[in-house]
């Protein structure tokens, strides 16, 4: 496992190299959020679809194949985002999942709140004491768009794609209690845990019922 100077140098290297792409991918993120929840429907379906494709795309290249090589497990890790590229891009022809806020009040203000702290992680990571280019950004960085996503697809329960589900429970439960908080200090990444969390919560209670498992 890297020192945690070595895996914060390629993560500032990283950041530095594809500015001003994590700014647009960010920006992006809040208006599809926007769109989904003021006005739910096919358009929006697609373009959280589309979005959702490019960034784990990004992700899986960019950042694990191309920019990560000095990662452990960049090969194994970057597949697994690319997978989960895929499979959302196939969801755009088949249009099994339905994002839109939930009907009942408590799980309607839990999304918007969780989905809001998702969308801060920027904040938090300055908060925390990083700078530019170490700033984490949901959209090109795999752990805020892990909990971006896992919150949109709470909101497609239980009609949503369990692999890509269970692919980013995997990410987001895990890491950052074992890894990425005791060993890197990114205490931003409790926020993915909690929404893993409550994502595996939601997957156990409203996750019956058909649901989109096709393999590729």
């Amino acid at each position: 496992m890297l020192p945690a100077n070595e895996w914060w140098g390629i993560l500032e290297t990283y950041g530095a190299k594809i500015w001003p792409a994590q700014a647009l991918f960010f920006v992006a993120a809040v208006l599809i959020v926007l769109l989904v929840f003021l006005k739910p429907g096919s358009p929006a379906n697609t373009l959280v679809k589309l979005y959702m494709a490019l960034s784990f795309g990004w992700i899986g290249v960019v950042f694990f194949f191309v920019l990560g090589r000095e990662l452990k497990g960049n090969y194994f890790f970057g597949s697994l985002f690319n997978i989960v590229a895929i499979l959302f891009i196939l969801d755009m022809f088949r249009q099994r999942m339905d994002f839109h806020l939930p009907g009942v009040s408590w799980k309607r203000y839990l999304t918007l709140v969780l989905t809001l702290i998702a969308l801060c992680y920027p904040v938090f990571s300055i908060a925390f004491g990083h700078r530019f280019p170490r700033v984490i950004i949901p959209g090109t960085f795999p752990c805020p768009t892990t909990a971006l996503a896992l919150m949109l697809l709470t909101t497609a329960l239980p009609q949503v794609d369990k692999v890509i589900y269970i692919i980013l429970l995997f990410w987001a439960i895990p890491f950052p209690p074992l890894i990425q908080i005791p060993k890197y200090g990114v205490y931003e990444d409790a926020i993915m845990l909690a929404i893993g969390l409550y994502g595996l919560v939601m997957l156990l209670k409203d996750g019956k019922g058909k649901a989109s498992t096709q393999p590729l």
